[in-house]
């Protein structure tokens, strides 16, 4: 397949169709990113977002798959119930029980789960997170595919979750994944207070709404120390806790790396090409400072 076909002014009948389901999804800044890398480097493609309700998943899968769609990311409610719609799962993804994005190859439809990847480089262009006891905030989706690293990567780990049992379970799942030392306990703000005391690594994937009580208790408390590494998985934070962590001395960071370097893994599946990572950062930031 040749990708490369000269500078993208406008869609053609042989521009080829990338997207990203979910719902909500106008507020994605997937487009801008992918959109951004496409041109940068000549492609005759193009990104899209469609809004995809739960119940039209389905046929939304059958139709993209017979119109020819080279490529998808998927996002919230979606990464679970899309698995049994596809035609093969890679190990991470099957592992996991989640899928973000699916590749288009020999007329099948390969799912694969890259946030954890995405989590971890971000997090590693602060500084090496082998060997660090990490502590987790929330017990989703997105969680379970860092853990999924972590597991492979960290020296200990510790789970923190509003639903106890979910983070038992994804503790178990990371035992197995990695035989390193993981606990579970449920969130609250001792456990928190208590766990994040003993780790130099924190990483939060609690929503915007549930995480502003603990993030100004690790602050207000002076919890968090020079030597920590610490990414808000978010990237639309609505605190201003990162700054404050990097005010202390520890380096941290939101979730907008964290999605440039899975929109870069998701264009290195699709295209076979090395990504424009900055462009694709440059167009994160800025689309970010438009909304």
């Amino acid at each position: 397949m040749t990708l490369r076909q000269g500078p993208r002014s406008r869609v053609t009948g042989g521009t080829r169709v990338c997207a990203v389901i979910g719902d909500p999804i106008a507020h994605s800044l997937s487009p801008a990113i992918h959109n951004a890398a496409f041109k940068s480097l000549g492609m005759d493609l193009v990104y899209v977002a469609f809004r995809v309700r739960a119940k039209e998943l389905p046929a939304a899968i059958k139709g993209m798959k017979a119109l020819g769609v080279l490529g998808i990311n998927v996002t919230m409610p979606h990464k679970s119930h899309i698995l049994p719609l596809l035609d093969r799962l890679e190990k991470h993804a099957k592992d996991i029980g989640a899928v973000n994005t699916v590749v288009s190859k020999n007329r099948e439809y390969c799912g694969y789960n890259t946030d954890g990847e995405a989590a971890t480089a971000a997090l590693e262009e602060l500084g090496s997170i082998t060997g660090r006891k990490a502590v987790l905030l929330g017990a989703g989706g997105a969680a379970s595919s860092i853990v999924y690293q972590l597991s492979m990567q960290a020296g200990a780990l510790t789970v923190l979750n509003r639903t106890r049992s979910k983070a038992s379970h994804l503790a178990a799942k990371a035992r197995k994944w990695g035989r390193i030392s993981v606990e579970s306990h449920a969130l609250t703000k001792a456990n928190c207070r208590r766990e994040v005391k003993r780790a130099d690594l924190l990483i939060n994937t609690l929503p915007v709404d549930i995480f502003p009580a603990f993030g100004d208790l690790l602050t207000q408390e002076q919890l968090i120390r020079p030597d920590m590494l610490i990414m808000d998985a978010n990237y639309r934070p609505k605190t201003d806790f990162i700054a404050k962590a990097n005010f202390t001395g520890a380096k941290a960071t939101d979730g907008l790396e964290m999605l440039v370097r899975q929109a870069a893994l998701s264009f290195k599946l699709w295209t076979g090409t090395e990504p424009p990572i900055d462009v694709m950062r440059d167009a994160a930031i800025e689309a970010r400072a438009q909304q």
